[in-house]
């Protein structure tokens, strides 16, 4: 139920007759109506608004009465899945008494009405702006403090200020430290008007533009890959809007697209020339419908936090499935280390995504703390930034194509699968994915690392460091090595692991017997466990955003030396690895989606357990049956977890409640 308060204070514009003949606030009243909102209330002043906020129950809506746009505009600000509170920002030039914004990421990081800002204005203020019911108290407060001729941050307004009331509110709201997000308008049309004759040019302007089709064009992403935006954005519209008349939901769409993917990986397995050209055609396609699943849901407005964390799983797991046909279609090809490279793609692969996640949210940090971010400005990372920023702007130049395409997105990645199994084979496949995902992750690690010293912004000390670890019982016990730093024994970490799976693959290269370095493995857990220490120190340090990630490939990589030492078959291996990518990848899809965490957790033993039971297991001989049952374990805990968070809990939310249940919906993907 959301609310929709049209503030006229301030605003002349408001009585203005548009050319329906109704007033400017009742036809923008109407189109709240058309866009979704269950009330709309007009409020008199900012007191009144402050006292319906406090009343309020769930988001609540708060528009100016002077902006003339589509109702598809209203419509998107009121269903915007990128976060609680939104607000409406255009391009328009600046005028007397609205407020300007800047804003980095997304975020709207300052807003002034007098345009005094800490930094160039990057937008203006649409007079429009959703509120998360976190964040009423903020309005309300901001509010109150607008009404009297101040600001929450203490700055006084005057004692008679001009303009919007809305405009103000919105400067009060920011300065007050709320996390807003900025919503841009494209190819629709919104302005604000102070007369009639900007109110007749905005109508007219208005009438210009077929609304539907450009929500169609919308559903696209406005800067996607560019395989995607050549070789797939440029038909799949299409798609979508038939799948829109046959009532598919992005969720029906989003497991198409698995099977075909299934499907595809199945073909690559059986191998030959006609199945695996075959499994090319599908595994284009299903990245087709990957594509169509998140624009369905952003042209049919179906968004939900399900939705985000199912298309984010769903996109991994296809993608592993993938590699699977491809590691057994070269083992039965007759190639010795068809699964070894899958694995090896996989491990790759995911801790890339771990340090892919990690370092947005050291962005989003940075912008939120621009003061703190600029320390230490005028070196190397500053000048990677303002690269990094011009190379952005600069859309659809080379430089611009070539830093998202050397990055090895997901596009280019199955684009290079199809391209090479239907040429060559799945062997080559492997190759070439394994080397240009080490070759962009050399690249882009290196220039992270750079760009983060330079911004000094800690991350994980802003969340739950041992959720995101994933630590379990025995690293809580360990006492905390502070002066090393989490980041240096995570890295310490790794290397017993990675010496003991260089060892045995040495072995297994020379016809040598591994077994025989089962002595070995308690060594390697060891030094593996050196990573615990690090689990009560401080993560504020520049470059800790990357533990997750040495933390990942820690595991992964005993995992598998564990397995080439006990001699546990690859496919084993190479499932349970699989499922520990699963349950990683619900912790960051969660962080992503501002999800609490998986409700059986605890259940998942940590890194440091999972490997001492392996450890165990190999020593004693039997580490194939157990990594065949741990990896079924945590399967079994993961589906729990899923159920819990998103059947079990949410129906017993609503039955406490008393509020019915609703229809599935999805955030795009």
């Amino acid at each position: 139920m959301t609310l929709v308060i049209v503030l006229a204070a301030g605003s002349p514009a408001a009585g203005l007759p548009t050319h329906a003949g109704a007033t400017l606030a009742d036809r923008l009243a109407d189109q709240w109506r058309g866009a979704g909102a269950s009330q709309v209330r007009h409020a008199a002043d900012l007191a009144e608004l402050a006292a319906l906020a406090d009343a309020a129950t769930g988001p609540v809506i708060v528009s100016g009465a002077d902006l003339v746009a589509h109702t598809a505009v209203l419509r998107h600000l009121a269903t915007s899945p990128v976060g609680p509170t939104v607000a409406l920002v255009l391009t328009d030039p600046p005028a007397p008494g609205r407020a300007v914004v800047r804003e980095e990421r997304g975020q709207v990081v300052d807003a002034a009405v007098d345009g005094q800002l800490d930094g160039g204005a990057t937008g203006v203020f649409g007079g429009a702006l959703r509120v998360g019911l976190d964040d009423l108290p903020a309005l309300a407060a901001a509010a109150r403090a607008a009404d009297s001729g101040g600001s929450p941050a203490g700055a006084a307004l005057g004692p008679d200020p001009a303009g919007p009331a809305v405009d103000r509110l919105f400067a009060g709201l920011t300065a007050l430290g709320t996390l807003t997000l900025a919503h841009r308008v494209r190819l629709l049309v919104a302005h604000r008007v102070a007369d009639p004759a900007g109110l007749a040019a905005a109508e007219a302007t208005l009438g210009a533009v077929d609304e539907d089709k450009a929500e169609l064009r919308l559903s696209v992403k406005e800067k996607d890959d560019f395989f995607t935006t050549y070789f797939v954005s440029t038909w799949s519209p299409y798609v979508t809007k038939a799948c829109a008349r046959l009532r598919l939901t992005p969720t029906g769409v989003t497991a198409i697209s698995v099977l075909f993917a299934v499907a595809a990986a199945v073909l690559f397995g059986v191998g030959g020339r006609p199945a695996l050209v075959t499994g090319a055609v599908l595994l284009y396609l299903g990245f087709m419908l990957d594509c169509v699943d998140g624009q369905l849901a952003r042209y049919t407005r179906h968004f939900s936090a399900w939705g985000g964390w199912l298309d984010t799983m769903a996109d991994r797991a296809k993608e592993y499935v993938v590699y699977a046909g491809l590691g057994y279609g070269a083992t039965a090809a007759g190639y010795r280390y068809g699964w070894a490279l899958a694995i090896a793609a996989m491990t790759l692969q995911t801790v890339r995504h771990m340090t892919d996640t990690w370092y947005g949210v050291l962005h989003d940090e940075a912008a939120r703390r621009p003061k703190a971010a600029g320390v230490g400005g005028g070196g190397i990372g500053d000048k990677l930034n303002a690269a990094s920023t011009r190379v952005q702007a600069d859309t659809g130049s080379l430089s611009y194509w070539l830093k998202r395409t050397v990055v090895f997105p997901i596009g280019e990645r199955w684009a290079l699968i199809a391209l090479t199994v239907a040429l060559f084979d799945p062997l080559v496949s492997l190759v070439a994915v394994l080397t240009w995902g080490v070759l962009a992750f050399a690249y882009t690690g290196a220039l992270r690392t750079l760009r983060a010293r330079w911004m000094r912004v800690p991350v994980l000390d802003t969340v739950d460091a041992t959720l995101h670890r994933d630590d379990g019982p025995l690293a809580a016990r360990f006492p905390a090595l502070r002066p090393v730093g989490p980041l240096t024994l995570a890295v310490i970490g790794v290397l017993g692991p990675a010496a003991l799976l260089v060892a045995a693959l040495l072995r297994v290269g020379g016809d040598g017997d591994p077994a025989g370095l089962r002595w070995a493995v308690p060594a390697a857990l060891l030094v593996l466990l050196v990573a615990g220490l690090g689990a009560g120190a401080a993560h504020n340090g520049p470059l800790d955003w990357l533990v997750p990630a040495a933390l990942r490939a820690g595991e992964y990589v005993f995992a598998v030396a564990v397995g080439v030492v006990a001699g546990v078959p690859a496919w084993v291996v190479f499932g349970y690895v699989f499922v520990l990518t699963l349950h990683h990848y619900d912790l960051t899809a969660r962080l992503e989606k501002r999800q609490a965490a998986p409700p059986l957790h605890p259940w998942t033993l940590g890194w440091e357990g999972r490997s001492v039971l392996l450890a165990i297991a190999a020593i004693g001989g039997f580490a194939a049956v157990v990594m065949a049952t741990l990896g079924t374990y945590l399967f079994m805990v993961f589906v729990g977890s899923v159920v819990l968070a998103w059947v079990v809990l949410p129906a017993r939310a609503r039955r406490a409640a008393g509020v019915p249940a609703r229809g599935g919906v999805r955030q795009p993907g």
